[in-house]
């Protein structure tokens, strides 16, 4: 039995990652940005925001790169979270 258990387990591992999403990524365009605190501020909105798996702000170049599952958040999404929270964004062209 506990070899059944074992071979059902590394089966499961096998396999998941064949069933696992793809994830895309965009670079954002932020608007606002002034201050040490405004890139945590950007990056805990994005965060909040199902689907998304990363978020990377960089105050330097106005930034945020964010990893998300396209299943569950779309870059309309994001850009409204940055908006909301006081950093209006665009897709960066």
């Amino acid at each position: 039995m506990r070899r059944l258990h074992a071979l059902a387990s590394v089966l499961v591992l096998a396999v998941s990652p064949v069933f696992a999403a793809a994830t895309q990524t965009v670079v954002l365009d932020v608007q606002n940005m002034t201050c040490e605190l405004c890139p945590i501020t950007v990056k805990k909105s994005l965060e909040q925001v199902q689907g998304v798996v990363s978020a990377k702000v960089d105050l330097d170049k106005r930034t945020a790169t964010v990893q998300f599952d396209p299943d569950k958040a779309a870059p309309t999404v994001l850009v409204k979270a940055t908006t909301n929270a006081g950093f209006p964004s665009a897709l960066h062209k």
